[in-house]
């Protein structure tokens, strides 16, 4: 399925069911009182974060979701029914925003995270409960409550805790595929991954969601390429990791093009802990000078923040361990893979529509 991480859909609260107009019969009770029973109230339609689908492809080719409606009221006080919410099920980490009003409707991001966002209309109410001593046979009763309306706009920002971020063909999939169990599409070409890719990565009973953010290139914070859409997905991590190719011309001046980018999309994210990743070594004639050189001018692009250097090859394994040492000392505490899979997802299928 196609990645999809941002979608406008209509979503529609069942309508309640009406309120029956009804008077009792019966063989020796020829003027029974009225005895209508009240409407069913409409379904609601809520969302469910799962883990057990990763992108909003499925809304793609239908816009509206409406939940069922109540069943109408009944004669002898019975009530109708009420309808069934329909739960949609979406990725942790989906924001749904009202596109009329702007306002944040909810941010399901942990597994089992539900939000009602369209309520159900209430069911009207039987002729039997407007009865009293001046009308005693009311022959109304009242039509079921339409369900809340709502335009609503899908934004899916992937939870990680630590991003890999580097312009195309940098390596950040090789590095993905060989640390975690993630097999990510890998070539010798610029724009090999073209969607967002997750991969755990675990030490002992530590764990990590390392996510490759695809290939950013400059004006991505302005919407070249599909800058925008990558750069949704970095806005949650904790650590920034900075994966440079040391076959690039000039390695400090690409960091500097990849600060500068993450800094207009969102000033925040630079000052994010982090560090760099030097990478396919396999590929020059390394040395010690060269090494040092090349350390103290990606330094100074930090800018002071504190920024270990690894040097790596992924294609051929070397340094990984000092890698995965690396992150891994960048979380103390618990992370957001081990939270996530203290939780299990719950079994409720979603409804059919």
């Amino acid at each position: 399925m196609k990645f999809i991480d941002s979608i406008e859909i209509l979503i529609r609260g069942g309508h309640g069911g009406a309120g029956s107009v009804s008077f009792h019969r019966a063989k020796y009770v020829p003027k029974g009182g009225p005895d209508g029973g009240d409407g069913g109230r409409g379904g609601s339609v809520q969302f469910l974060a799962t883990n057990r689908v990763s992108t909003l492809g499925k809304f793609r080719n239908r816009k509206v979701y409406a939940a069922p409606s109540g069943e109408a009221g009944q004669a002898r006080n019975r009530s109708g029914a009420d309808a069934k919410d329909l739960i949609l099920q979406v990725p942790v980490g989906t924001i749904i925003t009202d596109l009329d009003s702007g306002e944040t409707v909810a941010d399901l991001n942990l597994p089992d995270a539900t939000v009602i966002a369209a309520e159900g209309g209430l069911g009207g109410q039987g002729n039997a409960r407007f009865a009293n001593s001046i009308n005693q046979a009311p022959e109304y009763a009242q039509p079921g409550m339409p369900g809340q309306e709502r335009r609503i706009q899908l934004n899916l920002k992937l939870i990680a805790d630590a991003g890999l971020v580097g312009l195309p063909n940098a390596g950040k999939s090789t590095l993905l595929s060989k640390v975690t169990a993630n097999e990510a599409k890998i070539g010798d070409y610029a724009f090999t991954t073209l969607n967002p890719n997750l991969g755990v990565l675990e030490k002992g009973e530590r764990r990590i969601l390392l996510a490759d953010i695809p290939g950013i290139i400059e004006g991505a914070s302005k919407g070249a390429g599909l800058g925008l859409s990558f750069l949704r997905h970095i806005e949650r991590v904790k650590v920034i990791i900075y994966i440079l190719d040391l076959t690039s011309v000039d390695p400090a001046a690409d960091l500097r093009m990849l600060r500068m980018e993450l800094a207009h999309y969102n000033p925040d994210l630079p000052e994010r802990p982090g560090f760099i990743i030097l990478n396919k070594m396999d590929e020059i004639d390394y040395d010690e000078d060269f090494a040092t050189e090349l350390a103290e001018a990606l330094k100074k692009e930090m800018k002071g923040l504190a920024s270990d250097i690894v040097f790596l090859s992924a294609k051929e394994g070397a340094g990984l361990e000092e890698f995965i040492e690396k992150i891994f000392s960048c979380f103390p505490t618990t992370t957001q893979a081990e939270k996530m899979l203290a939780i299990h997802a719950p079994t409720i299928p979603e409804s059919t529509e």
